[in-house]
């Protein structure tokens, strides 16, 4: 075995709870704790964490002033591609870029503002 191995990926944001009722949404993970430190459970223990952030400042896609440091791809099926795409914006998604046809890919912010892209699969 390998030592270490991965562990929680934490976001920084300023509504731990929202963000983490975002992302459970979007991806049907079950949602737990309160306060500072919210986490998603998915299959095979896979988790995500939200941390809350005092004066936290979204960064700005594609700009390298306040570059994105880290984002999100979630999978989805090539022929879904259109729904989940619906689904993320009802949830409070913002698309910054469409695939326009030529890629298979699009990006979005979540609600505090962090890039994740939707990938064709």
């Amino acid at each position: 075995m390998t030592v270490p191995t991965m562990g929680v990926t934490v976001l920084d944001c300023p509504d731990p709870r929202a963000l983490a009722e975002f992302y459970g949404n979007v991806l049907d993970w079950r949602v737990e704790g309160e306060g500072d430190w919210v986490e998603l459970t998915g299959p095979n223990g896979r988790r995500l964490a939200f941390q809350k952030s005092e004066g936290y400042q979204p960064p700005r896609w594609p700009s390298t002033e306040m570059p994105q440091q880290f984002h999100l791809d979630l999978d989805v099926p090539r022929d879904q591609l259109d729904a989940a795409e619906r689904r993320v914006l009802g949830l409070g998604a913002t698309l910054l870029e469409g695939d326009d046809g030529k890629r298979d890919f699009r990006v979005y912010a979540d609600p505090a503002g962090h890039p994740f892209c939707l990938c064709a699969c």
